[in-house]
């Protein structure tokens, strides 16, 4: 057994409770564990400061003095241990709260401490309360040294598992694993971008000598573990991309030529016509296509989707589009229906509400491949829909599907079929690298011509009259509204409350018989939702009532207005993909933030934020920045995310070079048999063990 597998127990000042605490607590089972438990920041402790420069603004620094007396002063409760530390300058109080037997008995009169800690104002006196105290004699070699602060827990803290008692752990550690840390990266990439070895790098994580031996340390250790997630998405995809067979689609026949040059609804953008030339590269080769279409709201995705389709149907095979929800799929029947209306094309639909008797006939014309484009939700993936040749699997958000969901649909061919993944939330590029890089990347970042960006506005409460007549001014000239109040799953009451009170202000505002209300949330029935959302599709209701269900949902040109209350309780990628409901026709729209008086910071930039710009992109870098990348992405717990050292919002550059490092490497030398590469591999296939079914999409 390697020393890095030894039971965490087994460690000089651990034993069995402790090893408990940090299983439960960190996760930490073995030394390697509490290797890898890297610091989160440094104290510098080079600097020791006269008491009487000692002042209630400074952050954490070092005294050195002699406790001259103390006094216990308070009762029960209330009772706090006070020492006076003097040095030439001057004299100052420590104070404890707790522990106070402890630490008096261990104190020791006239005799030289090294004192850190935070100084603050107590009852009218300057003060370090429950300071780290060494006495000097058995402190002299840690003076002048960078202390490393470690992430701990209150339960830990409690159970006295401080950073400082994991610090001395890791200095109980690091002299049994001298030598014994075997090197993961070739010579050849130590030389070239002169990194320090791992097991240097190790040691001066955990005690730097130096501020510069620190910073190539975490250079290096951040670079290693962008290089090996890297490596692994990268030959994840030359793997698919050499065994993974597909459907041969070389054929551009009829079907798609006669779409193409009679009725497509609008000149394509370059950027469509981009994407199409990748896409139609991918299919007429012998291998599955993976990638993955980003787009922002209304950027023309569909239409992308629709021309790969009708290759596979050229080619006499089968295409599906899957939505995450029954509003979203009857849209895209509808259009795609419209859309192919002047041709000889077989398109159904199937969700969960498709009648028994009319699935029963689908499903035998699916089998017998009468039907060419089935679209539909997760009703897709049941066992019981088989088709006869299906080459072509379109997904829309897929992240709203979970991988064995997915992988259903790959299994019902011979093959797995090409798959085309779309997503309107825009993904920032260190993010799309890290969570898509086993796939190929396609953007459309170009409006179909015509459109004219939407105008945003942030209003607070008080402006709701200036608004109210905005309103009237827009259904003067016929053109609907969104309102939209926010959902919080844990109050659902409350946000049906609100928007009831909304419904009935609104109504009040514009008496009957002049206008029709439509209201719309997630406790209705789905008939009454699709009744709903007919009348505002056709006209009937000038205002839409509703909670984010219409986030991503019905299409309506005619909607010229989406007014967001309580804006300030939205997430930006949110903010951005309600915006994205107006803005479809030809005239000119507006979104409308309405929040309280009072928001907070990060609510204030998220706003200023959706008023200043409409690129999708600049707007998720931002949401980036302000909820960071496991809660933007909701992959918090999935471990994807879950760096030791690296961080994706400040180290972005070192994972764009370590990815091409990775590339380069690959290249070279693909199935990493090379003899310069032993201690890649070596380190290598453990770590892609513990990664198996991480692929994103097949």
């Amino acid at each position: 057994m390697h020393i890095l597998s030894t039971p965490i127990e087994y460690l000089k000042g651990v034993g069995p409770s402790r090893a408990d605490l940090l299983k439960k607590e960190l996760k930490i089972f073995t030394y390697g564990d509490l290797l890898s438990h890297y610091p989160f920041r440094y104290i510098d402790k080079s600097k020791i400061y006269n008491i009487s420069e000692l002042t209630k603004d400074l952050p954490y620094i070092q005294v050195k003095g002699f406790i001259v007396r103390f006094e216990e002063k308070g009762l029960k409760r209330k009772k706090r241990l006070i020492a006076y530390l003097k040095d030439d300058t001057g004299m100052t109080e420590l104070v404890w709260f707790k522990g106070i037997r402890w630490i008096k008995s261990a104190i020791k009169l006239n005799t030289e401490y090294l004192v850190f800690g935070k100084p603050s104002f107590y009852n009218g006196k300057l003060n370090i309360a429950h300071p780290e105290m060494d006495l000097i004699e058995d402190n002299h070699e840690d003076i002048n040294k960078l202390q490393a602060v470690y992430p701990s827990t209150e339960k830990l803290n409690s159970k006295g598992l401080s950073s400082r008692v994991i610090s001395k752990l890791i200095h109980c550690l690091l002299p049994l694993l001298k030598h014994h840390l075997e090197e993961t990266l070739s010579l050849e990439i130590i030389k070239r971008l002169n990194l320090p070895s791992r097991e240097e790098s190790l040691f001066d994580i955990h005690c730097p000598s130096s501020a510069r031996r620190l910073v190539r340390a975490q250079k290096r250790l951040k670079f290693e573990e962008f290089f090996f997630l890297q490596l692994h998405l990268l030959k994840t995809q030359l793997t698919r991309n050499s065994r993974n067979k597909g459907y041969t689609l070389d054929k551009i026949g009829d079907c798609f030529n006669n779409f193409y040059h009679k009725h497509l609804p609008f000149t394509l953008t370059n950027s469509q016509k981009k994407v199409l030339k990748e896409i139609r590269n991918d299919v007429k080769k012998r291998f599955q296509m993976n990638r993955l279409l980003q787009g922002d709201v209304g950027s023309g995705k569909t239409l992308v989707a629709l021309l790969t389709m009708l290759m596979a149907i050229d080619n006499k095979y089968q295409a599906c589009l899957m939505a995450p929800t029954e509003i979203l799929a009857q849209q895209h029947f509808v259009t795609i229906s419209g859309y192919l209306k002047n041709q000889e094309i077989n398109i159904r639909i199937l969700t969960g509400s498709t009648k028994t008797k009319d699935r029963k006939v689908l499903l035998k014309d699916l089998e017998q491949g009468k039907i060419d484009i089935l679209i539909g939700t997760h009703a897709l993936l049941e066992k019981q829909v088989l088709f006869k040749n299906l080459a072509v699997a379109i997904i829309d958000e897929q992240h709203r599907f979970g991988v064995a969901q997915r992988a259903r649909l790959w299994k019902k061919n011979k093959y797995p079929p090409h798959v085309l993944v779309m997503t309107a939330t825009p993904i920032p590029r260190t993010l799309s690298m890290t969570l898509y890089g086993d796939l190929d990347v396609s953007i459309i970042d170009e409006l179909p011509p015509g459109r004219k960006p939407v105008k945003t506005m942030w209003k607070s409460n008080s402006s709701r009259l200036s608004i109210i007549d905005f309103m009237k001014k827009q259904i003067k000239l016929e053109r609907q509204i969104y309102i939209v109040f926010p959902l919080i799953e844990e109050s659902e009451k409350l946000d049906y409350k609100n928007l009831i009170e909304g419904y009935n202000s609104i109504v009040r505002e514009f008496p009957l018989p002049d206008f029709q209300v439509s209201v719309v949330h997630g406790r209705m029935k789905a008939e009454d939702k699709e009744y709903e959302m007919e009348r505002f599709l056709s006209g009937i209701t000038n205002i839409m009532v509703a909670t984010t269900v219409i986030e991503v949902g019905v299409d309506v040109p005619n909607a010229s207005v989406m007014i967001i209350e309580s804006a300030e309780r939205f997430g930006l990628s949110q903010l951005h993909q309600l915006r994205g409901r107006v803005g479809r026709g030809a005239e000119q729209s507006y979104c409308i933030l309405v929040s309280g008086d009072k928001v907070s910071n990060d609510a204030r930039i998220r706003l200023k934020t959706m008023v200043e710009t409409n690129d999708g992109f600049r707007i998720s870098e931002q949401d980036l920045k302000l909820r960071g990348p496991g809660d933007m992405m909701g992959t918090k717990q999935s471990g994807i995310l879950n760096f030791k050292i690296a961080n994706l919002l400040v180290d972005n550059k070192i994972l764009e070079f370590a990815r091409e490092q990775a590339r380069v490497l690959l290249e070279k030398d693909p199935d990493l048999e090379h003899t310069d590469n032993i201690n890649i591999i070596r380190a290598y296939r453990p770590y892609a063990r513990e990664r198996i079914g991480w692929s994103r999409i097949s």
